[in-house]
């Protein structure tokens, strides 16, 4: 089954640059305030515009730091400014970016770098049953079965524009070319059918 996810693709990755350099000197006095927005899903191998924006305006020099790399530009008169990121891996990331020569940061932005991945699903009639990572399934219990991952890892899985993040409680799935097993409640959650084709970050 394919599945549609409305993610940002775009062009290579930006290289890291290692120093700083020093803020430039902005018009409107020192920087107050930078926001940082940008897709916060992507698919694996592709790219993620991230923006933002310094108050109050001017040339500054910013770096973006995302997924264990510094992404250097500068502002424009308006003091907007933009950088591209290239997700390399699947997996959850977080970015943030500063004032190059002072202390303003912005919030933290997550990004989701998705692969697919088969799945299916499994409850019914083992309700009350034990879980290889321990507890017991229930039809409200939320987690995935996967052969390899550590239980309690979590993971965040994405199926036509609904996601959910849940752990790691069980092991399986044992059939097919299958890697997880949901149980009823997150495919209740991600509107999920039996069997299909998920995005997931591990």
């Amino acid at each position: 089954m394919m599945v549609t996810a409305g993610i940002a693709a775009a062009s290579a990755a930006v290289p890291a640059i290692s120093g700083t350099a020093p803020e430039a000197t902005a018009a409107g006095g020192p920087a107050t305030a930078i926001s940082l927005n940008g897709h916060r899903n992507v698919m694996a191998g592709h790219a993620v515009k991230l923006r933002g924006r310094v108050t109050p305006a001017g040339g500054r020099a910013i770096v973006v730091r995302v997924g264990g790399r510094e992404l250097h530009t500068h502002t424009r008169a308006d003091g907007a400014y933009k950088v591209r990121w290239h997700a390399g891996r699947s997996g959850v990331y977080r970015a943030r970016a500063k004032v190059v020569g002072s202390t303003v940061r912005s919030h933290r932005l997550t990004v989701n770098a998705f692969r697919p991945a088969e799945a299916s699903y499994y409850g019914p009639g083992l309700y009350g049953g034990g879980l290889a990572c321990g507890g017991t399934l229930s039809a409200e219990k939320l987690g995935v079965a996967n052969k390899t991952l550590p239980c309690g890892s979590m993971v965040t899985l994405r199926y036509h524009g609904k996601t959910v993040t849940v752990p790691v409680i069980d092991r399986g799935p044992y059939a097919g070319n299958r890697e997880y097993d949901l149980t009823a409640a997150t495919k209740g959650k991600l509107g999920f059918p039996s069997t299909g084709t998920v995005l997931t970050t591990r």
